[in-house]
């Protein structure tokens, strides 16, 4: 894992627009991967958890949604 956070999203996700807009506000950098558009980013996204978005730390650390919304 690289040293900056993996998001999962969608592409149309309320709380992921909220995500995106958040960070890039606060200059927060991150991988984003799309679940809507590869069967392998969404399967690799299944093994944390069935909604998004789902960032993934590079500490390891998993979190479900972004400020107590989820897609």
């Amino acid at each position: 894992m690289g040293d900056i956070p993996i998001v999962y999203t969608l592409t149309v996700c309320p709380a992921c627009d909220l995500l995106r807009d958040t960070w890039r506000r606060e200059g927060i950098q991150y991988e984003e991967r799309r679940v809507d558009q590869s069967q392998d980013t969404l399967d690799e996204a299944l093994d944390y958890g069935d909604s998004v978005p789902i960032i993934v730390y590079p500490d390891g650390k998993v979190e479900i949604g972004f400020q107590g919304q989820t897609g």
